[in-house]
């Protein structure tokens, strides 16, 4: 499995390779003055950009914030590399595959959230536990956090792939298929956890707070992480200073006005208001002073991140593990 799962990983982050060396053509574009470009998705990562930048909070601090819409994280660390881009939210997982790859030309300046309790593994009727599960089938999105959430819990239990058939799935077919039992168990994120949660007879097994570094580090399987291109940054500081301070006070409304955001981000997700209440509230939102704490070279966070790329060594995600606080600037929030 470990071979077969790394060609797939590397697959998935082959397009970002691909943009490493279109990085110094003169073609590429770099932000003018106080203009800034971001790429996100609908994924709740990319809801503070989002909400800051339609209610204007970020035409108050003077910046002008273009929003490039990436199916991917794989798709957003290509753009930042390119030059199409400026800074973008990203699951840590793409970014610490660019860094087992030697890749420097980004930082890592914030994490926004944790989604640790709309991420997890479900099971149909009669599984009341993981080693239930021996024997039977799970579906997951291979190269995700969820994929590594599904590892983490074998070795755990101490299952192999002998006892446990880990298929690949795509994210958006997860539901039917544990709903049809075509598999048994489903290990899936927000929204297709939350399609997944309200189907008769299905119970969660785990979610994200299970994973084994949660405890000692508050590292998830595949945090969120805000990345910015080191040659944008270098150049321009002030501009990345000013717009983590707009960000991060987003990420603060977030958690503590979650209903005021309501109405902005239905537009991107295209959820009802019920349900985009939901998920705003499922997330514990990180405020900039919160990133003094999380963002540096010696915090346990930054060293349970380190810990995460050594895992994904030993699940054959990435070939070698990086020194991840090599890619860990802390200037811009302070």
């Amino acid at each position: 499995m470990n071979s077969w799962n790394r060609r797939k990983f590397m697959k998935t982050t082959a397009l970002t390779g691909a943009a490493i060396g279109l990085a110094t053509s003169p073609l590429a574009v770099f932000a003018q003055g106080r203009a800034i470009n971001y790429g996100g998705s609908a994924w709740l990562g990319h809801y503070p950009v989002y909400y800051a930048k339609e209610s204007g909070q970020f035409g108050k601090a003077d910046l002008n914030v273009g929003w490039e819409f990436f199916g991917t994280s794989s798709g957003r660390m290509s753009a930042l590399m390119s030059g199409d881009v400026d800074v973008a939210g990203t699951g840590v997982v793409s970014a610490i595959a660019l860094m087992a790859q030697g890749v420097n030309r980004f930082y890592v300046i914030g994490v926004p959230d944790n989604f640790g309790r709309v991420e997890g593994l479900f099971a149909v009727e009669g599984i009341d536990s993981f080693e239930d599960l021996k024997g039977k089938t799970i579906g997951t999105t291979f190269a995700s956090s969820a994929h590594t959430l599904v590892l983490d819990l074998m070795n755990q239990h101490g299952l192999t792939e002998r006892d446990i058939n880990v298929i690949n799935i795509p994210a958006p077919e997860i539901p039917a298929a544990i709903q049809s039992k075509q598999i048994d168990a489903a290990a899936t994120w927000t929204p297709f956890f939350n399609t997944v949660s309200n189907l008769p007879g299905v119970k969660l097994i785990a979610d994200d707070t299970d994973f084994s570094l949660y405890k000692d580090y508050g590292v998830t399987p595949g945090p969120d992480v805000l990345v910015v291109s080191k040659r944008f940054a270098d150049r321009n500081p002030e501009i990345v200073k000013d717009f983590a301070k707009v960000y991060f006070a987003a990420t603060e409304s977030l958690g503590k006005e979650p209903e005021a955001a309501v109405p902005v981000l239905s537009a991107l997700t295209q959820m009802s208001e019920e349900a985009q209440l939901q998920t705003i509230k499922d997330a514990d939102w990180y405020s900039l002073e919160q990133q003094q704490e999380m963002i540096g070279p010696d915090t346990k966070f930054v060293e349970g991140l380190q810990k995460l790329a050594d895992m994904l060594v030993e699940y054959g995600q990435i070939d070698k593990s990086p020194q991840v606080k090599d890619w860990i600037n802390s200037d811009f929030i302070r």
